[in-house]
């Protein structure tokens, strides 16, 4: 931070031109950036905790986001209790997979950026607004995306044009998708997805959408190494949270642990997981 001769802050500090904290950063800051730093060359993705995998899936009134809690670094588990799923504003979360430590510090960025423009603007983004801002963050991640720091994020929220949830993927060049019902990113996606093809049906609860979603990382952590499943030995759940027409809300660990017994119990008697209804 700069200040003049008398000790006060700069007048373009106190005149930001626009509504992007983005611009702002990048004009006075951009070493603050992400995607404006050097890092030499080489494939640097072995030696950084990686995380994954996130699952989403809407049902009527709002949408659900869920996510492991292991981080890995090559062969070598970095954490086991690691947050994936952080909210994004009041009506909307984001979930993080690929390079941890960059992908925590863009949803910062990311959470920011929202709270600077509704100072500013005296309202909320909408959510195509905040899908589009997310996508300009990870466009700006492409050099070190190049050297394997990939950032892959997963982004839901509530609209009220719809009164219901939607949920946006995206590739590492920033690309935007709006994807339908259901979604997972990381290194897990591939059978979580499946796994929700299954369990999935129009007209879920809440509660029936956050147990599709825990039994999709069950699956996931089942077949893929870099997933972890829930950790009975330490109480480690995933990381949970629903958004809905009253704003964000991170289920509580107990409730989360109850549903997960659930599941670990019927595990015990069928361990691939409840079998697809007919209808």
């Amino acid at each position: 931070m700069t200040f003049d001769a008398s000790g006060r802050l700069p007048e373009a500090f106190l005149t930001p031109g626009g509504s992007s904290f983005m611009d702002f950063l990048a004009g006075h800051a951009p070493d603050l950036l992400p995607g404006r730093r050097s890092l030499g060359t080489g494939d640097l993705s072995k030696d950084v905790p990686h995380g994954t995998t996130i699952v989403a899936a809407t049902f009527d009134g709002g949408v659900v986001m869920a996510g492991d809690r292991r981080a890995t670094m090559g062969n070598i588990i970095a954490q086991r209790d690691i947050e994936k799923v952080f909210p994004a504003d009041e009506y909307s979360c984001v979930g993080i997979a690929g390079s941890a430590g960059l992908a925590i510090e863009m949803v910062r960025l990311f959470q920011v950026e929202l709270e600077h423009y509704e100072k500013l603007e005296g309202t909320t983004l909408s959510l195509d607004g905040k899908a589009n801002r997310l996508s300009a963050l990870i466009r700006g991640n492409l050099a070190m995306a190049m050297q394997g720091l990939a950032v892959v994020p997963l982004f839901a929220g509530y609209d009220p044009d719809i009164a219901g949830g939607r949920i946006f993927s995206y590739d590492p060049t920033g690309g935007r998708y709006e994807e339908q019902a259901f979604h997972s990113v990381g290194s897990g996606s591939l059978f979580a997805r499946g796994s929700l093809k299954k369990l999935y049906r129009d007209g879920m609860t809440a509660t029936e959408c956050v147990t599709a979603t825990i039994q999709a990382l069950y699956d996931a952590a089942d077949d893929d190494s870099a997933t972890g499943g829930p950790d009975m030995a330490r109480r480690i759940f995933p990381v949970i949270g629903v958004v809905t027409a009253d704003g964000y809300q991170r289920l509580p660990e107990a409730e989360v642990g109850d549903i997960v017994d659930t599941v670990v119990g019927a595990r015990l008697q069928r361990p691939d997981g409840p079998a697809a209804p007919l209808s």
